[in-house]
């Protein structure tokens, strides 16, 4: 079995040990590196290439926010995780925008937080519909007319099959849940959100997810 590598940054050392202790116990995961800043960040990844990048949002000197955006930017990102107290702050929702593959509130049991970042190492977003629909409302407000006319232009690429998984991927639906629902392989269902990744140069299935809502798919899904 190949150990998932997880990178730990937070500015709180005992944070940090305390995450060590419990996620280095798992046989399936690595600790590979801890930093206080994220101005550490890129080095680290440079130097001990982890899979999934556990990143605090709240720091001194860069804060998670800009350190995410610098990751996400490379090639070969590691996928980041995003630590917080809160569940729907502004700050989560740039990360999220940014590129990150969810997040995690720092309360969150030992185990959920190990089966976040396994769920993220498999390439699956780390967000439940009912946090989805929280960050979605969190959004809402004055900026949003801006992001919808914008959105719905990028949607527009989307082919009438690219749409449906689009929605159904912003309601927070699995693989399995839309080849379901849609009546398609899971196989298919993996190569339409590729598609919709590439055509809308896109990082992860969460950036799909706040792109439906920002475009109003979901309110016309109806769902």
């Amino acid at each position: 079995m190949t150990a998932i590598r997880v990178l730990l940054v937070d500015d709180d050392p005992l944070v940090r040990a305390g995450l060590s202790l419990m996620m280095g116990g798992a046989e399936d995961v690595e600790i590979v590196g801890e930093a206080a800043d994220g101005g550490e960040v890129e080095a680290l990844v440079d130097r001990t290439r982890p899979d999934v990048v556990l990143m605090d949002i709240r720091m001194p000197n860069v804060d998670g926010l800009t350190a995410t955006e610098r990751l996400r930017g490379r090639e070969e990102a590691p996928q980041v995780v995003v630590l917080t107290t809160f569940h729907a702050d502004d700050q989560v929702l740039r990360a999220l925008r940014a590129g990150a593959a969810g997040f995690v509130l720092k309360d969150t049991p030992p185990a959920e937080i190990l089966a976040a970042v396994r769920r993220v190492a498999a390439g699956d977003p780390v967000l439940s519909p009912t946090v989805t629909r929280q960050l979605m409302e969190h959004a809402a407000g004055s900026a949003l007319d801006t992001r919808r006319s914008g959105a719905r232009s990028r949607v527009a690429a989307l082919n009438e099959r690219e749409r449906e998984v689009a929605v159904a991927v912003g309601r927070g639906s699995s693989n399995v849940e839309i080849a379901t629902e849609l009546f398609m392989s899971v196989a298919t269902v993996k190569t339409h959100v590729s598609r919709i990744l590439a055509k809308l140069d896109l990082n992860n299935r969460v950036q799909i997810a706040l792109l439906a809502y920002d475009a109003g798919l979901l309110e016309e899904d109806g769902h």
